[in-house]
């Protein structure tokens, strides 16, 4: 109750670092952090081919998919043009490692984002008043920095992967006789998040400089006196 009541005490709303590049970056970051995890988490799609029997009516099938594309997870109804009863298929492959470690870096970094920025408009007295604070800001975004080059690299190869196991062209080869290719499924939203992976390293990466000049390693630890002091030394 009492560390609480400090906090409270010492909160003192400021919107000036939004004016500098560390604060106002960080709201950027913040930004196409949610676009990054938004557009992959909550993804849905369907991919559709048609089988053509012989006298038959035509029949579509509708395979679905969506996030964290474990595409064998969903069966669809395979028909069958001698009549029999039809099967139950599935879509091939599990990508949701690479999905889930890069949604999962996005929640993570929206979570500090939102802590940093409350630190940076709300207690920047504390933030500046030892070094401790800009040097564990810059390890976490650079190690922020380093794991959104790894998931959005492993992401964009998994959503490769996806495109290819749910591609009609592909689908139809277990029955070249009687498939034939329908609608791509619409994979927009997909594209875009890795896009949006890519955007958050070059912000995360770059801010890293911004932060490195509030650390002691930037600064001069021991400025030079002033022409006042040294005036007022001499003999």
């Amino acid at each position: 109750m009492d560390t609480v009541q400090k906090m409270t005490s010492g909160f003192s709303l400021d919107l000036g670092p939004l004016k500098e590049p560390l604060g106002f970056i960080r709201v950027l970051e913040w930004v196409f952090t949610i676009f990054a995890f938004a557009t992959t988490g909550g993804y849905s799609g369907t991919t559709h081919f048609t089988v053509k029997c012989a006298g038959g009516k035509d029949t579509e099938v509708q395979p679905v998919f969506g996030y964290p594309f474990r595409l064998g997870a969903h069966p669809y109804t395979m028909p069958l043009c001698n009549g029999s009863k039809p099967n139950d298929t599935f879509l091939q492959g599990d990508f949701s490692s690479s999905a889930e470690f890069f949604v999962c870096v996005g929640v993570f970094g929206f979570l500090y984002c939102t802590a940093t920025l409350i630190l940076y408009l709300g207690y920047q007295h504390v933030y500046r008043q030892t070094p401790r604070g800009p040097i564990i800001d810059l390890v976490v975004t650079a190690a922020f920095a380093f794991l959104w080059l790894v998931s959005s690299s492993a992401w964009g190869k998994g959503l490769t992967d996806v495109k290819w196991a749910t591609n009609p062209n592909h689908l139809v080869e277990q029955c070249p006789d009687v498939c034939h290719p329908g609608e791509f499924p619409s994979m927009g939203r997909l594209n875009a998040s890795v896009i949006f992976g890519f955007l958050n390293l070059i912000l995360w990466a770059g801010n890293c400089w911004f932060i490195y000049k509030e650390t002691p390693f930037h600064k001069d630890p021991n400025p030079p006196a002033s022409t006042e002091e040294g005036t007022a030394s001499g003999p």
